[in-house]
């Protein structure tokens, strides 16, 4: 395989290994795209550790590519087969690796293991994700296979060095997936922090007018992937219920297995002049701009962890409504930087045509949410470099002869 970036044989790697990258697109997909860009203007030399993707992007840095297929139930996402790869094993071992961070207990993840055992250097394992719900979906015909692959998932962070979550009240599915050791919260960040340099109000008015949002319209938007999962059918079903009582356009962003049901559902409820379903958008200029144009973004999801969505849409001056007592609430104060409703689209319509007529309360909670959840990615990405840092001086390469077992 031939690389694309040479680096001076003194030169140590930093690791970051997770099972997407481009052309796939999610959240944690992003966190890894700028941990790549900041460690480099900070002297950092990163490498990328993950499954092959038939459509090739460009990439900032290097990365290594080993075997993997596509998962049928969750496309675009491939899993990696790395047992089936005859070449990723020996481009390990021959790479210096100075630190390995996994964002994925999945196959990068235990190749990150891998790494740790023969090299003996630190390994992070970031928890991203509620992975006992992916699961469960993707095995849905073979349930039997949750907890068999959690026990796995279990023995990855049982085998870090450090475990990060992104915001504290994550440690309670940790908890529960039987993690036991100590975690160190490590926020994410927010690429958009630094788009609107002026007035935000003027900047909402003209992405409005540049998407064709009239005024008197209430502007509603979902970004993330397109699965039931994240609570979809409530904000179907709420576009339904507001349908006589509010004049609104609402952008669905992103893909998913739901995207042709939601489609479905939206052009037999009559609201195919109202709804668009645009798919992924991967320009971030132009994403921003569908952020800046919304009056709220809609996220009823149990599913999510900390989702780097609820601060995009901060950052450009919306906030969001959320499910009461989901773990992505924690960061939001009902009525102060969002808003948090039960689970139900009576309780989202109600709230909904409720802050349609009171315009004074919405502007006070986007001014709010974009002073206080929005955070840029470089300074996150300093603090990491600080950690990695004290990481690597307080391990070095203490592990070599540790005996780590985790199934490749």
């Amino acid at each position: 395989m031939t690389r694309l970036f040479s680096h001076p044989e003194s030169e140590s790697l930093y690791g970051i290994f997770n099972d997407s990258f481009p052309p796939i697109l999610d959240g944690v997909t992003l966190t890894v795209e700028n941990y790549v860009y900041w460690l480099k203007k900070m002297g950092k030399t990163p490498c990328v550790v993950t499954p092959w993707n038939p459509v090739s992007s460009p990439a900032q840095c290097e990365v290594m590519k080993f075997f993997s297929l596509p998962i049928r139930s969750r496309r675009p996402y491939r899993y990696g087969y790395p047992r089936l790869d005859p070449f990723i094993w020996k481009r390990l071992r021959d790479t210096d690796f100075r630190l390995v961070h996994a964002h994925c207990p999945f196959s990068s993840g235990r190749l990150g293991v891998y790494v740790k055992k023969i090299s003996g250097v630190p390994l992070i394992g970031t928890f991203h994700s509620k992975y006992r719900d992916d699961l469960r979906h993707s095995f849905s015909h073979t349930p039997w296979m949750v907890d068999i692959i959690m026990k796995r998932i279990l023995d990855f962070f049982n085998s870090c060095d450090e475990v990060w979550i992104p915001q504290a009240q994550v440690e309670d599915t940790v908890r529960e997936y039987g993690y036991k050791g100590p975690l160190t919260v490590v926020e994410n960040g927010n690429d958009f922090a630094a788009i609107i340099q002026g007035d935000m109000w003027e900047f909402k008015r003209e992405a409005r007018k540049e998407l064709g949002i009239q005024d008197g319209e209430l502007a509603l938007l979902f970004v993330g992937q397109h699965i039931w999962e994240k609570g979809l059918d409530i904000v179907v079903e709420t576009l339904r219920l507001i349908k006589e009582d509010i004049r609104y356009k609402m952008n669905f962003i992103g893909t998913g297995y739901a995207f042709d049901e939601i489609q479905k559902r939206i052009d037999s409820y009559g609201l195919g002049d109202r709804v668009t379903l645009h798919g992924v958008i991967s320009d971030r200029t132009v994403l921003s701009r569908y952020y800046a144009a919304s009056d709220l973004f809609l996220f009823p999801s149990f599913y999510d962890n900390a989702p780097l969505v609820i601060r995009e849409a901060a950052a450009m001056g919306t906030p969001s409504v959320l499910l009461r007592g989901s773990t992505a609430s924690e960061v939001v104060t009902d009525g102060h930087n969002g808003f948090l409703v039960g689970k139900s689209p009576e309780q989202f319509a109600a709230l909904v045509r409720r802050l349609a007529s009171d315009t004074e309360c919405l502007r006070s909670v986007s001014e709010l949410a974009r002073e206080t959840l929005v955070r840029s990615w470089r300074d996150v990405v300093e603090e990491v470099s600080d950690r990695y840092d004290t990481l690597v001086r307080t391990c070095g390469r203490c592990h070599a002869s540790e005996s780590l077992s985790v199934t490749i």
